[in-house]
């Protein structure tokens, strides 16, 4: 049985796809799984022990095409992406059953939740959704002293960002008890700087800015060696409840009851409950940032410390 999956495009629904993906391998345990999908997601689900084959997707069509006859026979091609480009892909590909995701018809509950009953309608099989799934390598023990994650940014845009200033006061404020790994992106850098000269300047140093440093792979790895990650709503924030460590999510503008972290006993959310929320904007629409600005320093430093 050859299963062709294409996963989403973004990290964090990726890993949110995982007890899905298992539920499959469940299904389907002599299975061959071939993922195509984007570099990130492929980087991210490669090491899973049924992969077999992976392919990064191209945006150019003829690329789609030269991929797709690259791809031997597939028995089941499922696709939890509802692109127009995923239905060519599905025209043009060679299965004897093809699924698609449709989020206008799985449209409640968590995004997890999403996921699973898509593959539940589509395969015919009734596994609830369980724990999410990732398969990695470890650094090990880094350093002698209990180790603090902060991932100031967030792919989605600036509203979903906490303030910088924020994240430094968290950081010299428990410096005293952990070390400190700062992650970012490739369009973090600026950010994670930001950050980093803040600390150097009241004399804390005992940090590390990752920052545009580390792939995928890596950044798996990392998470696992953390003893308490701060992030906000972010495909990390989902890595780090994959691998269940003790995370406190700041949340802004988007919903909780759908992309908060699935399954982990060690997680504290953190949000207002305005009035605007959650209004699912990339920006501040109002222009005063207040579902982020009204989280203090003082809340989150005490929200990790009771996580430990």
């Amino acid at each position: 049985m050859r299963i062709l999956i294409e996963l989403p495009t973004w990290l964090g629904d990726c890993v949110m796809t995982t007890p899905a993906i298992e539920n499959i391998v469940k299904e389907y345990s002599d299975c061959e799984i071939v993922f195509i999908g984007s570099q990130v997601s492929i980087d991210l689900m490669s090491s899973h022990p049924k992969c077999t084959e992976t392919y990064i997707l191209d945006r150019k069509i003829i690329n789609l095409v030269s991929t797709i006859r690259a791809i031997k026979s597939i028995d089941i091609f499922i696709s939890f992406r509802g692109s127009v480009r995923t239905k060519l892909l599905q025209l043009l590909l060679n299965a004897k059953y093809k699924y698609q995701y449709n989020k206008k018809k799985f449209s409640s509950g968590h995004q997890v939740e999403k996921y699973n009953q898509f593959v539940q309608d589509s395969l015919g099989f009734d596994f609830k959704a369980g724990k999410l799934k990732l398969f990695k390598s470890s650094h090990g023990r880094l350093t002698k002293m209990p180790l603090l994650g902060l991932n100031p940014g967030a792919s989605y845009g600036s509203a979903k960002c906490w303030p910088y200033e924020k994240f430094v006061e968290v950081a010299v404020s428990l410096s005293d008890k952990f070390d400190i790994l700062i992650f970012g992106g490739p369009d973090e850098l600026d950010l994670s700087k930001r950050i980093a000269l803040e600390l150097r300047n009241k004399n804390c140093k005992n940090f590390t800015n990752l920052s545009g440093r580390t792939t995928i792979k890596d950044l798996v790895s990392y998470i696992s060696s953390l003893d308490i990650f701060i992030t906000g709503d972010s495909g990390p924030m989902h890595i780090a409840a994959a691998l269940q460590i003790p995370t406190v999510s700041i949340f802004g503008p988007t919903k909780v009851n759908e992309t908060s972290q699935w399954m982990n006993g060690k997680s504290t959310i953190i949000k207002k409950d305005l009035v605007c929320q959650p209004c699912m904007k990339r920006v501040c629409p109002l222009g005063h940032h207040e579902c982020m600005e009204a989280i203090s320093s003082k809340d989150v430093v005490e929200s990790a410390l009771s996580l430990l």
